[in-house]
């Protein structure tokens, strides 16, 4: 009798000890949560470039000093109460106007996730004290786009230009949630300002409206 108390009682024992060691207070593995990586973005919403990467690519496609687009894209981040583009379109475009002006424009654009490298084409009208022409070399930075087939619609701006043998200048289009800022490098010779639109597409359009 008193072997099977015994026998008992270190069963009992053990069940208590065992208990004890999953409970409040035990450190547990941490799996990790599926879409709560660091620095990644909210679901559903594109990655953002950072200032050092647009720099750098800007600086590349424009050959123009880091520190001259780096320049430039922190005022265009000021101006857009420091949001951070989540793509950018590097291209070339050309134009000319005597009041009543056209602008054709070709380019790539680039999104983090999905591994964007979609083919742009853009044209449009514009309208304004406006006279000259001259070909650029176009960096634009896209705020808001989430996915690439946004992209492609009509934008309003209005432009200043001074282009004078070479120049950086920066205008603002902005259609449903999604703002494009063209940086422009440009040769030729046009002065003015005007108002007009720029439709983005996927193939060369030669109409421009």
């Amino acid at each position: 009798m008193d072997r099977r108390k015994l026998i008992v009682g270190g069963l009992a024992a053990g069940g208590l000890s065992a208990c004890a060691s999953t409970g409040p207070g035990t450190s547990q593995p941490n799996y990790p949560v599926e879409g709560t990586a660091a620095g990644a973005p909210p679901p559903g919403r594109a990655p953002e470039y950072s200032r050092e990467e647009l720099a750098q690519a800007g600086s590349n496609f424009l050959g123009v000093t880091a520190e001259a687009i780096g320049a430039t894209i922190e005022r265009v981040a000021n101006e857009q109460n420091g949001r951070r583009p989540t793509a950018y379109i590097a291209g070339q475009e050309g134009s000319g106007a005597f009041a009543v002006g056209l602008r054709y424009g070709r380019g790539v654009l680039y999104m983090k996730q999905p591994a964007t490298q979609q083919e742009v084409f853009w044209q449009g009208p514009t309208v304004g004290w406006d006279f000259g022409g001259n070909a650029a070399r176009v960096f634009t930075l896209v705020y808001g786009l989430q996915r690439p087939e946004d992209l492609f619609r009509r934008y309003p701006g209005v432009e200043g230009s001074a282009y004078l043998v070479g120049g950086l200048g920066v205008n603002y289009q902005q259609a449903e949630g999604v703002t494009l800022a063209p940086i422009r490098a440009g040769l030729g010779l046009r002065l003015g300002a005007n108002v007009g639109y720029l439709v983005y597409s996927r193939q060369r359009n030669l109409l421009p409206f």
